[in-house]
């Protein structure tokens, strides 16, 4: 989404606008990367239990998360917060950074879509399972969605113009009128949003609810069949795993339709009324746009915890890896 801004503001409002920023920046931005490290380097050692095709499908996500937060907070939010000027700011590499930030963000959404594709292969075909679910299915379906999604975003690259040109050097990004007024622009741009998120949350919600129902057909079944066999025993280990289920496919559709849902509501806002620019930062345009902007950076460090923080093998890594230091640390003490 891209959006023109009114000018002058007062100093006021964007001394406004920046603390805000620099508190979120300062707040989320460790948070953010350090979560993602972490689970990189656990998911990269496939010590907790799972299988190497899902152990695939949440590296990849992991990887791809962690590098939304390099190129969207690091690249484009911090560089601009603490270095107004510099050589990121070529209009060159400025293009190439929007394609990287949108590749990056394509690219955890339908990795997400791939996985949650390949649990509900798993838990309500089985018959596909044994050909689908495998370590090469993934390592197929995890490039073609990187090589097919960063294809897409090039053209971003062609979106902007330089905003200044100082002794015949082009810098800053300036959108170009025709993203606006060309056609063919704002149909590569309702398609963009389209597949990103409206396509993949409506995706990832069938597939939950679908699978969500044949786990709960399934249980039934079992726990009438238990019943029979022994009317005394009331734990089922296998219903237990089947309700640990339902809430995790839950957890993921409501957390992504909660964190892209403002997205989404101002991208339809700023195409039926036209909306394309705001002229102060108490604007509720701006504040909705900013909210939107935070929760689809926040999303990118969710779906991965929402799959593997659950299992206990890893937590028992995570709590290692904190412990690691301190161990260390009395190891050399003594």
């Amino acid at each position: 989404m891209v959006l023109r801004i009114n000018f002058p503001l007062t100093f006021a409002e964007v001394h406004a606008g920046m603390c805000e920023d620099h508190l979120l920046a300062a707040v989320s931005f460790p948070l953010f990367l350090a979560a993602n490290l972490v689970t990189v380097v656990i998911l990269s050692r496939g010590n907790f239990g799972l299988t190497k095709g899902i152990t695939r499908y949440l590296l990849a996500m992991a990887v791809a998360d962690l590098l939304v937060v390099i190129t969207d907070v690091i690249f484009n939010r911090i560089n601009d917060l603490y270095f107004p000027t510099c050589f990121l700011d070529y209009t060159p590499l400025c293009s190439l950074k929007f394609v990287l930030v949108y590749a990056a963000l394509d690219s955890s959404v339908w990795l997400t879509v791939a996985f949650t594709f390949d649990r509900f292969v798993a838990i309500c075909c089985q018959q596909l399972k044994r050909k689908y679910c495998t370590q090469t299915t993934a390592a197929v379906v995890i490039g073609v969605v990187t090589v097919l999604f960063s294809a897409k975003n090039a053209r971003w690259y062609f979106t902007y113009q330089p905003l200044y040109v100082i002794n015949n050097v082009p810098w800053f990004c300036d959108v170009k009128v025709s993203f606006y007024d060309s056609a063919a622009w704002v149909t590569l741009d309702w398609i963009d949003t389209i597949l990103t998120p409206c396509v993949p949350f409506l995706l990832i919600l069938t597939l939950n609810v679908l699978t969500v129902r044949h786990i709960m057909v399934v249980s039934k079944a079992r726990q009438g069949f238990r019943v029979q066999r022994n009317a005394n025993n009331r734990h089922d280990p296998e219903m237990q795993n089947r309700r640990k289920s339902i809430i995790l496919l839950f957890a993921v559709s409501g957390s992504f339709l909660l964190l892209w849902a403002t997205h989404v509501t101002v991208f339809l806002y700023w195409r039926i009324t036209q909306t394309y620019s705001y002229e102060t930062l108490e604007d509720p345009f701006y504040i909705a746009l900013e909210t939107g902007y935070m929760s689809q950076v926040l999303s990118s460090c969710t779906n991965t915890y929402i799959y593997a923080v659950t299992q206990t093998k890893f937590r028992e890594q995570l709590k290692s890896m904190v412990k690691s230091p301190f161990v260390l640390v009395c190891q050399l003490m003594k």
